[in-house]
């Protein structure tokens, strides 16, 4: 991934360096224990652990002649232990090693994200709370419907990210396995015990059957996962964008001094971070597509789905980590509105409102028909200037169904912001925080 989108602490992570030292890691843990089981000598699992070591240079320039990079990397390991290097990669197969590293990989990153995924649930609770009675219009269709609040809105956000979470850690945990079955998973070349301690002191899972790699339906499970937080990050960064529009301006992002919005005019405030987000979810999108595509592979294997994941697991990894730090930049600084909201109500001319009127007039004698069509008719009827609560109580068909108290009760927004503000508390109570 482009530096722009890396942040340092997963960046690491998917370094080749810290990829080589994790497969070193698995190496060394293989020969402890065949040292352990007397398969090979004592002497060699230590000088393993002694003097293995690599050169990244070293192995690329191995691997030109070699055309494998796992072969290149042992190669590498070898020369630096010595003559007891030949106990490097004993009964390994290249997918043993390269499929336990990635666990262990993943692992690491999966703390990383989560790690952010909890700073964002931090921000969104906080605007939940902060805005739990600020009135403000919910929309269908792009189109006024009733209101509703700032707090109330972002509280299904939040319920959102909580389940892409419980997703996360349920796919990163079946992804925690260890490998080390041989060429086509049979334990012809390593006795299964074998694997059953590395996975211990690696703190991995043994997989149930692998071929000779651990299937990838795992792998896409995880990436699935991540796809569809990518999908939560942008349907709130659209709503973000949405309510950000000059027409509507009731939120807007932090614009830090010396900022510049557009290089042609000047007044510009544009909501780039939430149109950034946007555009990193159709990438993991496509990641988890292409991880998809590899579950399928010929027989016990083959490397069609090696390069895809080079550049698949990495890249999602980084952008969705990219992604869930700017959302939480955004929101922690973002701008909310109060009185643009409440114009906002206002310009509905007392539209929003129709269907507690259309309630009460059932309850006051009229079939639902009756009361539908004619405060239809009354709405579709308005003009510049008019208020619906004021034709109502005009209008010669309905007035005698609505007193003057019951209609400031209900066009005054408190049946709405009491209703809203239960909603909200009863939110915050199932997403485990106080109202």
């Amino acid at each position: 991934m482009i530096t722009r989108y890396t942040r340092p602490e997963m960046g690491l992570i998917w370094d080749d360096d810290n990829k080589f030292s994790r497969m070193l890691e698995v190496e060394m843990a293989v020969a402890d224990v065949q040292a352990e089981m007397k398969l090979i000598p004592r002497e060699a699992a230590k000088a393993i652990r002694q003097k293995g070591k690599f050169s990244r240079r070293r192995i690329h320039e191995l691997e030109k002649t070699l055309k494998h990079d796992v072969i290149a990397f042992v190669s590498n390991v070898a020369e630096n232990v010595g003559p007891l290097g030949k106990y490097i990669h004993f009964g390994l197969t290249s997918s043993d090693v390269l499929d336990t590293a990635l666990s262990l990989q993943m692992r690491d990153a999966g703390e990383v994200l989560l790690k952010g995924v909890s700073r964002l649930e931090k921000a969104l609770r906080s605007l939940v709370r902060e805005h739990r009675q600020t009135l403000c219009l919910g929309r269908t269709h792009g189109m006024y419907a009733e209101p509703t609040t700032f707090g109330f809105k972002m509280s299904g956000f939040l319920a959102e990210i909580q389940r892409n979470t419980q997703r996360l850690n349920r796919t990163l945990k079946e992804l925690e396995i260890c490998k080390l079955s041989g060429p086509v998973g049979t334990y012809s070349t390593l006795a299964s015990e074998v694997e059953a301690k590395v996975a211990a002191k690696l703190k991995l899972t043994v997989e149930t059957v692998a071929t000779q790699v651990v299937p990838r339906d795992r792998h896409a499970d995880l990436m699935l996962a991540i796809s569809l937080l990518g999908g939560a990050l942008e349907r709130l960064s659209v709503e973000l964008r949405h309510l950000q529009r000059s027409e509507v301006a009731e939120v807007t992002e932090s614009f830090t001094a010396g900022q510049r919005g557009s290089s042609a005019m000047p007044h510009k405030k544009n909501p780039i971070s939430s149109e950034n987000i946007t555009g990193l979810s159709r990438l993991l999108r496509g990641y988890a597509f292409a991880s998809l595509e590899n579950i399928p592979l010929w027989h016990e294997r083959d490397i069609s789905h090696s390069s895809v994941e080079r550049v698949a697991f990495p890249d999602a990894f980084i952008l969705v980590d990219y992604a869930v730090h700017r959302m939480s930049d955004l929101l922690e600084g973002l701008k909310v509105d109060k009185k643009r909201m409440l114009q906002n109500i206002q310009r509905s001319q007392g539209q929003v409102f129709t269907s507690v009127v259309l309630n009460h007039l059932v309850v006051q004698g009229l079939t639902r028909d009756e009361a539908y069509m004619n405060l239809q008719r009354v709405s579709h009827s308005m003009g510049e200037g008019d208020q619906l609560q004021d034709l109502v109580l005009k209008d010669k068909y309905l007035k005698k169904y609505l007193t003057k108290n019951k209609a400031e009760e209900i066009f005054s927004g408190a049946y709405h912001r009491r209703m809203i503000a239960k909603s909200v508390d009863g939110a915050l109570k199932k997403l485990g925080g106080k109202s």
